[in-house]
């Protein structure tokens, strides 16, 4: 019932921007529109406006925590319509600043010490306003210019409340919307609330900045601001002060004399290098987190900014997702529907065939076009909206990847309309696989794993005979019922196969690990020899599953 207040205004707000459909949703609140003309007018004409427009203007006028909704659901372009979603991407998260004084009160107790101590110069006017934090400038001692991002003062209890009207707003449609299955709104409300939790978390988005400069130590391509830890708590976060220009201001980046095709290129290799390389990537790529150093004129790069939001992968899907875009740039629909169904996000029971002539109705009417014209974020939302039909359970982290993709394509057009994003991506997709998965690192990988492996030996005859157990005594379901039994024959064949070559496998590797540690003596020929024929026992006994 406490909620019931916030429900009527927001109610409210939306039958004044003529939202009507949103309100007939939540049968509730239908009788309210019989009083529409009593409930005032917004302050733009709204008649014209497209529904995306409209629901934008209502966000800002509901609040800032409906403004950080209306941008997580803009990434959720799987759910919610592109008109939609290219209107709510527009939505700035800027509201009136809080009082500097404030703002030092707050730093100075939880840093628990003067301010005048913390820095050389504290400027009570700050740079920039947002609805979690604002940003002041500063000056240490020895000289140093950072920037000062303090926690509004009271925000917990704001965004608990309206995360509490959020989530009411959630389950109201969640009962009475028609197309509730399809927009999962109470998942949305989990990731808008779980967005908030990191982003009032400094410390956390401290972390972030120093993990990516450390992927990105040499500062070439990508230069993050270095984080003062000492100045740092999760209310606080202190960082280098840079400087730049915004990645879509064009014409400051002519006039600084950077080739504008090599920046968008970088930026592209960039993504790639972030996701598939570091697994660890900036999930809010737009264009006022991402600046350009103006300095840097033959060899130019990027400048990072805001790293409340970052994005990585399960190992898993990160390998099924890049072999998935080795698939798409060779236009090798058959191995992107079995890709989808081997790495476990479509049932197994879904037609091959069937899969793979909806991937290819998706894709060929693109590939008619020349490859710079070709957008590949927007195949790949429409390749997953497909998937959809086919029982696709997209994680919330390739949403956010996708999310990023449209923003990193978005920000290489802009720099570069003619850029061949499948001519840049390919390659160096391609070279990332191959150092990732080397024969070098996969040596190193077991070497670290030796001590586990170890461990867990004793248990393996225990594991084995239990798995044989199964399989004579058919309590192991892993086929449908409909299937023959000449299926389940094959299927416990290839088990065999796969237990016999595993643990073959496991001893020629755990052997050629012993002898490493005695390659001093012996050379490394012979585990390397040994290692090889473990590897090849492991790959034979995969072969065709």
């Amino acid at each position: 019932m406490k909620a019931v207040p916030g429900l009527l205004r927001v109610a409210v707000v939306l039958l004044r921007y003529r939202l009507d459909e949103l309100v007939d949703a939540t049968h509730l609140f239908r009788p309210l529109k019989f009083v529409r003309p009593f409930l005032g007018r917004p302050v733009v004409d709204v008649r014209p406006l497209s529904r995306g427009a409209r629901i934008r203007l209502a966000l800002n006028e509901l609040g800032p925590i409906f403004v950080k909704a209306g941008q997580v659901l803009s990434t959720r372009r799987d759910l919610v319509p592109g008109d939609i979603a290219d209107e709510l991407a527009l939505l700035q998260d800027q509201v009136p600043p809080f009082p500097g004084e404030e703002a030092r009160a707050i730093v100075q107790r939880e840093l628990k010490e003067p301010l005048d101590q913390l820095y050389a110069n504290f400027d009570a006017a700050p740079l920039a306003s947002a609805s979690i934090a604002q940003v002041h400038a500063a000056t240490l001692y020895d000289g140093r210019a950072v920037v000062v991002k303090v926690l509004r003062p009271g925000i917990d209890k704001r965004i608990a409340r309206d995360i509490t009207l959020i989530r009411s707003l959630g389950e109201l449609a969640e009962r009475w919307h028609p197309n509730a299955d399809k927009i999962r709104p109470l998942d949305v409300v989990a990731e808008v609330e779980k967005m908030l939790e990191h982003e009032l978390d400094l410390q956390r988005e401290g972390a972030n900045a120093s993990l990516l400069r450390r992927n990105f130590a040499s500062g070439v391509d990508l230069y993050v601001p270095e984080v003062h830890w000492e100045l740092t708590t999760a209310r606080v976060l202190t960082l280098e002060r840079v400087s730049g220009v915004s990645c879509d201001d064009i014409a400051a980046i002519d006039a600084a004399g950077i080739d504008r095709k090599q920046l968008a290129a970088k930026g592209v290799r960039l993504f790639y290098e972030q996701v598939f390389r570091d697994n660890f990537f900036h999930a809010d790529a737009h264009p006022g987190n991402i600046w350009v150093d103006p300095t840097r004129v033959k060899e130019p790069r990027f400048i990072a900014l805001d790293f409340g939001i970052m994005g990585s992968l399960p190992e898993a899907d990160q390998y099924w997702l890049a072999q998935n875009f080795i698939a798409l740039f060779e236009r090798d629909y058959a191995r992107i529907a079995k890709l989808h169904i081997d790495a476990g996000w479509m049932p197994a029971s879904i037609r091959l065939d069937e899969l793979e002539a909806a991937v290819r109705t998706v894709c060929e009417p693109y590939f008619t076009r020349p490859l710079s014209q070709i957008s590949l974020a927007e195949l790949v939302v429409k390749l997953f909206q497909t998937a959809r039909r086919f029982e696709l359970t997209l994680q919330p982290q390739l949403i956010l990847l996708q999310k990023t993709l449209l923003n990193i394509e978005g920000v290489g057009r802009m720099l570069d309309p003619d850029i061949d994003i499948w001519a840049v991506a390919h390659p160096v997709l391609k070279r990332i696989l191959r150092e990732r998965y080397s024969p070098l690192r996969t040596l190193r990988e077991i070497r670290k794993r030796v001590p586990e492996w170890f461990h867990n030996a004793p248990q393996l005859p225990e594991l084995v005979r239990d798995a044989m157990r199964q399989i004579a005594v058919g309590e192991q379901r892993v086929i449908s019922d409909f299937e023959t039994l000449s299926h389940q024959r094959d299927l416990a064949r290839r088990m065999l196969r796969m237990i016999g070559c595993g643990l073959l496998g496991g001893t020629l590797v755990l052997s050629a690990t012993l002898l490493w540690t005695l390659s001093h003596h012996h050379g490394a020929v012979l585990p390397l020899c040994v290692a090889a024929g473990g590897l090849l026992a492991f790959a034979y006994g995969w072969m065709r599953h």
